[in-house]
């Protein structure tokens, strides 16, 4: 992931269209993080590319909603031929895919929306698992543009607006370490005055009864 963040701010410009093949790649379960693309593009909009804020979000939307349509039916197609591969094995145990497939049976829509902000590869494991099961896919994907806005649009602008204050909280981050610095010094002089106290009051009790160290 280092090397694509390094390519995308090399090419910040062509960034919409970069981060779009991305997220549309992820749906092959290719092991791209949507996540870190998401606050990545959204850092990129406040501090570097603000004139492509809106196209960086819809890169995101667009993106992350077809990439579901990939992991979907990639699972109904070749979802259990895929399995019988150590890599896809690892990531869709069964006991997983039993698992997210009784919870969609039972709640549809909002296991959607709780699983799209779910990272480290559960949010393919819904989509796959729903093409696997053969869930109709008009009512996966009406159910799944809901979930996909909220998703996008609460992350995208979350991080937007931390990023906006990159400054800010860069300051109170320093702050805060010279606050801990400072904090750790005292309380270490502290302890350092306690132990010599109490090494002397040991030292001294000694030299009162000499018979107490035979």
């Amino acid at each position: 992931m280092e090397q694509i963040v390094q390519f995308i701010v090399e090419n910040s410009t062509y960034a919409p269209w970069i981060i779009l093949g991305l997220v549309l790649l992820a749906g092959c379960n290719i092991p791209i993080s949507i996540d870190v693309l998401m606050v990545f593009s959204a850092f990129l909009a406040a501090t570097t590319i603000p004139e492509h804020t809106f196209a960086l979000y819809l890169s995101l939307l667009v993106g992350s909603y077809f990439s579901a349509w990939i992991a979907y039916w990639v699972g109904r197609k070749i979802g259990v031929k895929l399995l019988h591969f150590r890599y896809f094995a690892k990531i869709f145990t069964k006991k997983r895919l039993q698992k997210i497939s009784a919870f969609y049976e039972k709640h549809g829509m909002l296991t959607l929306l709780i699983g799209r902000f779910i990272p480290f590869g559960m949010r393919n494991c819904i989509f796959f698992t729903t093409g696997i099961s053969k869930y109709n896919f008009v009512k996966f994907v009406c159910n799944d543009a809901i979930a996909c806005f909220i998703w996008v649009t609460l992350s995208f602008f979350v991080y937007y607006s931390i990023g906006n204050s990159y400054e800010m909280l860069k300051q109170k981050i320093k702050m805060l370490n010279i606050f801990i610095f400072v904090a750790c010094g005292i309380a270490a002089v502290i302890f350092f005055l306690y132990r010599n106290k109490k090494h002397k009051k040991g030292s001294k009790a000694l030299d009162k009864n000499p018979g107490l160290d035979s």
